[in-house]
C-alpha cells in the first residue's frame, strides 16, 4: 500500500480554501437552504495553528473548512433541533481523555474565549453516492452510524498532533464497484475519493465486525470491503494533543454551518474518469486509476511489445500486466529489485548490457517517490553493481546510495528469511519484487540463454525468493522480459514454448505476479543504450514510470 502522504498528495486537491481567522464561518458547497453538514473540533488558542497545518499536511481525511472564533458559530448549535442543526452534540476531553458528552457549550463561554472552533467539512454522503449508483443502502444494526475503524496508517505529524487515518467502510458488490466510483466521483470530486478497496488488513484492521465507533455494516460473500476516510479522523487529533481542555463533535452527529459560496474542490476533476482494477487475490486489493493514465499505459504497453527481432514475443503479451504491475508497484512501500543474464562470455563481466541501466533508472525513480529500494544481485556482479549505484549517486540519479544485497540459495525458510523480519511472513521486507532482464530457472532446474546453452554456473538462485514470495501475502512480484527464459516469465511458459524459438528447453518455469514483455530497449530509445541520467531524465513521470522496464537483450 501506497504511504499516505503520497496518497494525499496524489489524490487530492493541492490546496483547501482557507477562511481569514476570526471571519464569520462561510462555507464552499451549496446545500438545502444554504447548510452545509460540518463536524467541530475546539480547540486552546496556542494549539491553532500547529492544528491548522496538521489539516493542511493531511488535507485528505481532514478537509478544513476554515476556522472561526467560537461565539461566532458555536451558540447557534444549541439542544433544541432545530433546521440549522443535525445531533447537536459535544464530547469534552480533559488532556486527551473524554469526560463528558454535552447538549451545548454555553457553560463554557469563558473558557471558549481563549479557543478557537474548526470546521471540518462533512458535505459528501457515501449513502448518496449509493443511492446514485442504484444500491440499495444497507442500514448497520441498532440506531448507531455506519462504523469506523482506526487503521495502522499515521497520518503526517505536526507539532503534537500524531493520530492514525481513521476510515469507514461499505460493502459493496464486486460488479458495482466502478459504478459506485464514478458515482462518488460525480457528487464529491475530490471528497469522494476512497483510500482502501479490498482485503481491511492492508490497512491494519483485523476485524470488520468490530469498528471503532459505530456499527458494523455486514459483508455478504459478493461483496469487497470499499474505505472511505472518515472526518473522524479530526477526533482523533484532538485526541492526540493531550490539551488541558478540548471539544468535538460527537461520533456520527454533525452540525450545519451557514454557507453562500460553491467550492471548486466539491465538483468533479474536469477530465478525469476514474477507473477501479484488481490487482491482487491474496490479499484481495483493487487500485484506482484515472481513465486517461489508462490510455497511456496501454499505449506504452503496446510500444514496447513492438518485435524488432521477429522473435515472437507478441503471442507472450497479456493485456494490461504493465497496468497491474504499475499500480501494484504504486502502493508498495518497500521494493527489492534484481537483474542479471551473463550471455558475453568472452567479457568481463559477461553481463548484458541493457537490464543493470533499466535496474538502476526505476530505482531511482522509486527512490524519488520516497519508496525504500535495494538490489540483489549474483554474487559474482556484486562489484559492478556497486560501481553503478555509485556512479549514479555521483552524477545525481540516485540521491543516496541503495543496499546491494545478494542471496545464496539454500532452502525455503532460508528464502523467507531474506524476504521476512525474524523469518515471519506476517512482517515481510519488501512489499514487491521486480526483476529486469534477469535469467530465469527452467524446468529442469538449470538457467539457459536463448542458444541453449547452460548458464547455471553462472547463477545464483534467486528465483527461490520469487517462489517464496508467492506464499507470503502481501507481496506481489513483476518480471520483465523479451525472450521467455527470464525471471518471471514462467507466467507465460506455454506460449513461450509454443512460438519461442528453443522455448521448449529455455522456458523458465518460475512465475511471477506480472509478467511484463517488452522488445524494447531500456528506456524506449531504438538504436541506442541509454545512460542512468537519459533514463531518469525522461521516465520522471508516475504515469511513466514503466518506461523503467523497457528491456531486450
Amino acid at each position: 500500500m501506497v504511504p499516505f502522504s503520497l496518497l494525499l498528495r496524489s489524490r487530492l486537491p493541492s490546496a483547501i480554501r482557507r477562511l481569514p481567522k476570526g471571519a464569520p464561518i462561510r462555507n464552499t458547497a451549496i446545500m438545502a437552504e444554504g447548510l452545509q453538514p460540518a463536524s467541530v473540533v475546539v480547540l486552546p488558542r496556542a494549539l491553532a495553528p500547529a492544528f491548522e497545518s496538521f489539516c493542511q499536511a493531511n488535507r485528505g481525511p481532514l478537509p478544513m473548512l476554515g476556522q472561526s472564533e467560537p461565539e461566532k458559530v458555536l451558540p447557534r448549535l444549541s439542544a433544541v433541533p432545530d433546521r440549522r442543526t443535525i445531533c447537536p452534540q459535544f464530547q469534552k476531553y480533559e488532556f486527551g481523555i473524554c469526560t463528558g458528552i454535552l447538549a451545548s457549550l454555553e457553560e463554557y463561554s469563558e473558557q471558549l474565549k481563549d479557543m478557537v472552533t474548526f470546521i471540518m467539512d462533512c458535505s459528501f454522503s457515501i449513502d448518496e453516492a449509493l443511492e446514485q449508483a442504484g444500491m440499495p443502502r444497507r442500514d448497520p444494526a441498532g440506531p448507531s452510524h455506519a462504523g469506523a475503524y482506526k487503521t495502522t496508517v499515521p497520518c503526517a505529524t505536526i507539532a503534537g498532533f500524531c493520530c492514525p487515518l481513521v476510515v469507514t467502510m461499505r460493502p459493496i458488490p464486486k460488479d458495482k464497484l466502478e459504478r459506485l466510483l464514478q458515482a462518488a466521483h460525480s457528487i464529491g470530486g475530490q471528497k469522494g475519493h476512497l483510500v482502501h478497496v479490498g482485503d481491511p488488513e492492508l490497512l491494519g484492521i483485523k476485524e470488520l465486525s468490530k469498528p471503532d465507533y459505530g456499527n458494523y455494516v455486514e459483508c455478504r460473500p459478493e461483496d469487497v470491503p470499499v474505505f472511505w476516510p472518515s472526518q473522524l479522523t479530526s477526533l482523533e487529533a484532538a485526541v492526540s494533543c493531550k490539551a488541558p481542555l478540548a471539544f468535538a463533535s460527537t461520533p456520527g452527529c454533525t452540525v450545519k454551518i451557514l454557507t453562500d459560496t460553491v467550492s471548486p474542490a466539491n465538483c468533479p476533476t474536469p477530465g478525469v474518469v476514474p477507473e477501479v482494477h484488481a490487482i491482487s487475490k491474496d490479499p484481495l486489493h483493487y487500485s484506482i486509476v484515472s481513465a486517461a493514465a489508462v490510455q497511456k499505459i496501454r499505449g506504452l504497453e503496446s510500444a514496447i511489445a513492438i518485435d524488432p527481432g521477429s522473435r515472437g514475443i507478441g503471442y507472450l503479451l497479456h493485456k494490461d500486466e504493465l497496468l497491474r504491475a504499475a499500480l501494484s508497484l504504486s502502493h508498495a512501500r518497500s521494493v527489492l529489485v534484481t537483474t542479471g543474464f551473463p550471455t558475453h562470455f568472452n567479457h568481463e563481466p559477461p553481463e548484458e548490457t541493457d537490464g543493470p541501466p533499466g535496474a538502476i533508472a526505476l530505482a531511482a525513480f522509486l527512490q524519488a517517490l520516497g519508496k525504500e529500494t535495494s538490489m540483489v544481485v549474483d554474487q559474482r556482479a556484486l562489484s559492478l553493481h556497486t560501481k553503478l549505484v555509485e556512479e549514479a549517486v555521483k552524477q545525481g540519479v540516485l540521491t543516496t546510495p541503495i543496499p546491494i544485497l545478494t542471496y545464496q540459495g539454500g532452502s525455503v525458510e532460508d528464502a523467507q528469511a531474506f524476504l521476512c523480519k525474524d523469518g515471519d511472513p506476517k512482517s515481510p521486507r519488501f512489499d514487491h519484487l521486480v526483476a529486469i532482464e534477469r535469467a530465469g530457472r527452467a524446468a529442469d532446474g538449470s538457467y539457459y540463454n536463448a542458444r541453449k546453452m547452460n548458464i547455471k554456473h553462472l547463477v545464483d538462485p534467486i528465483d527461490d525468493l520469487f517462489l517464496a514470495a508467492q506464499k507470503i501475502p502481501g507481496i506481489s512480484s513483476t518480471g520483465v522480459g523479451d525472450g521467455g527464459n527470464e525471471l518471471g516469465m514462467g507466467k507465460v511458459k506455454k506460449a513461450v514454448k509454443k512460438f519461442i524459438r528453443n522455448g521448449d528447453v529455455i522456458a523458465c518455469d518460475v512465475e511471477a505476479d506480472f509478467a511484463v514483455i517488452a522488445g524494447r530497449k531500456n528506456a524506449g530509445h531504438p538504436g541506442a543504450e541509454p545512460s542512468p541520467e537519459w533514463s531518469l531524465r525522461h521516465c520522471g513521470h508516475g504515469s511513466r514510470w514503466a518506461a523503467f522496464l523497457r528491456c531486450s537483450r
